[in-house]
C-alpha cells in the first residue's frame, strides 16, 4: 500500500512484472522439492513415489513466474496445488522450496495485515492437507507453523535492512547534493568577486583618466558590463544558497573555464585514457559560469570513463552554436556506466553535481550508454544575447 513506507521490491509497479531471474527461481524451486519427493520418499511404503505425483508437484511450481505482479494470487495457487498433491497422493510431511518462495514474495511485497492472513491460510491450509492420518499427527502441526513463521520472519528483517539501506541512500544523496550545491555556489562567490574586482578597478581607471574621454568611455563600458553580469551570476549564487549556510572552510582558488579543456585531455592521456578534444563552430568567449559548467562537467564525464570504461579511448567536442554551446564527452568501452549513487573520484556524487550545474543555467543534459558501446555524456548550455556581449566586452577589456 503506497504511503506505508515499505519497500516494495516485488509487484509494486516499480519493477517490472516479470524479469529473466523469474524462470530461473521457478525452475530452482521446482528442482528442490522434485528432489525432496524423490529422495525422501519411502519406496517401499505408502509413500512411494508415482508419475502423478511427479507432475502435481512440478505444476505447483508454475504460477512462480507471475510472482512479481500477483504476489497474493500466485500464493493462493501454490497452496491449493500443494494441497491437491498431497491429497491426490501419499506425499510426505513438507513445506516446499515453492511454498516457502511464494509465501516470502507475499511477506515481502504487501503490508503487514495482508503477509498476516496469508500466513495464516498457508499454515492452516498445509497442516489440514497433512493431516490426513498417513502420518503422525505432531510433524504437521510442528512443521507447518514454524515454517511459516520462519519464512515471514526472514522477509520481514529483510524488508526492515532494505529501508535502512534505502534511507542510508538518500541521507548520503542529498547530503551530496547540499556539498555540490555549497561547491558551486563558492565558485560563483569567486567569480563574482572577480566581477566587482574589475568593476572597481575600471572606475579607478575612468577617475585618473577624466581628461581622456576615450579611455574613460572604454574604462565605463567594462564597469557596466560587468556589473550587469555580476549581479545576474549573484542571483544565480542566491537561489544555489537555498540548501544550506554552512560555513566553507575551503580556500578560493582562480575557477577554469573552456581554456582548461585540452590540460584535461593530456592529463587524461597521461592517465592512461587516449583522449581527443575537438572544437566545432567559432569560438568565442562564454560567461565564466558557463566555462565552468563546461570545464567541471568533462572533468566529471573523464574521471568516470577512466575508472568505468577500461581499455577504450575518449572523445570531448565542444560545439559553439547559436545561442548556446554544447559539450560533449564520449567513449567505446565496456565498463559499467556510473549511476547517480556512484560516487566519482573527486569526491561528490558525479551525475547530481552535472545534473545541478545544468539546471542551474536552464541546460538539458542527456547520460546514458552508447547504442555501439560505450557511455556519453552530452550537456546544452543555451547563452542569452546579452551573456554573450557581455562576455565579449569583458574579454576585450581584460585584453587591454
Amino acid at each position: 500500500m503506497p504511503g506505508d513506507g515499505r519497500p516494495r521490491p516485488e509487484g509494486d509497479g516499480t519493477e517490472p512484472p516479470w524479469s529473466r531471474s523469474d524462470p530461473l527461481v521457478t525452475a530452482g524451486a521446482c528442482a528442490l522439492d522434485l528432489l525432496s519427493y524423490v529422495f525422501f520418499t519411502d519406496p517401499g511404503g505408502q509413500h512411494a513415489v508415482s508419475v502423478t505425483g511427479f507432475l502435481l508437484v512440478a505444476l505447483a511450481a508454475v504460477p512462480l513466474l507471475a510472482r512479481r505482479s500477483h504476489p497474493v494470487a500466485v500464493l493462493t495457487c501454490v497452496v491449493t496445488l500443494d494441497a491437491t498433491a498431497t491429497l491426490a497422493v501419499p506425499l510426505p510431511v513438507h513445506f516446499g522450496a515453492v511454498l516457502v518462495v511464494a509465501l516470502f514474495t507475499v511477506a515481502r511485497a504487501r503490508p503487514g495485515r495482508v503477509t498476516a492472513v496469508a500466513a495464516t491460510v498457508t499454515a492452516a491450509v498445509t497442516l489440514l492437507s497433512q493431516s490426513t492420518g498417513r502420518t503422525p499427527p505432531w510433524q504437521p502441526a510442528v512443521s507447518a507453523p514454524l515454517s511459516t513463521l520462519i519464512v515471514v520472519g526472514t522477509a520481514l528483517v529483510v524488508n526492515r535492512w532494505q529501508r535502512e539501506v534505502a534511507a542510508n541512500r538518500r541521507l548520503l544523496a542529498d547530503r551530496a547534493v547540499a556539498d555540490e550545491r555549497r561547491r558551486i555556489a563558492r565558485e560563483l562567490h569567486d567569480i563574482v568577486a572577480h566581477h566587482i574586482t574589475t568593476m572597481q578597478l575600471m572606475a579607478g581607471g575612468a577617475r585618473a583618466n577624466l581628461a581622456d574621454p576615450e579611455v574613460v568611455r572604454d574604462a565605463l563600458v567594462t564597469l557596466e558590463s560587468s556589473g550587469r553580469l555580476a549581479l545576474r551570476e549573484m542571483r544565480q549564487l542566491l537561489d544555489v544558497l537555498r540548501a544550506g549556510d554552512e560555513p566553507e572552510t575551503a580556500p578560493s582558488l582562480p575557477q577554469p573555464g573552456v581554456d582548461g579543456l585540452e590540460r584535461l585531455a593530456a592529463e587524461s592521456r597521461q592517465a592512461g585514457l587516449a583522449t581527443g578534444l575537438d572544437v566545432l563552430g567559432q569560438p568565442r568567449p562564454l560567461p565564466p559560469t558557463v566555462g565552468l559548467t563546461v570545464f567541471r562537467i568533462v572533468q566529471e564525464a573523464l574521471t568516470n570513463a577512466r575508472k568505468h570504461a577500461g581499455s577504450a579511448r575518449a572523445s570531448v567536442r565542444l560545439t559553439y552554436g547559436e545561442g548556446r554551446v554544447t559539450v560533449e564527452v564520449r567513449d567505446d568501452g565496456g565498463g559499467a556506466p556510473p549511476t547517480d549513487g556512484a560516487v566519482s573520484g573527486s569526491g561528490g556524487y558525479g551525475l547530481i553535481g552535472m545534473r545541478e550545474r545544468v539546471a542551474l543555467h536552464g541546460g538539458t543534459l542527456a547520460v546514458g550508454p552508447r547504442p555501439g558501446g560505450g557511455f556519453a555524456v552530452v550537456a546544452d548550455l543555451p547563452l542569452g544575447a546579452d551573456e554573450a556581449d557581455e562576455a565579449a566586452v569583458q574579454y576585450e577589456g581584460a585584453r587591454r
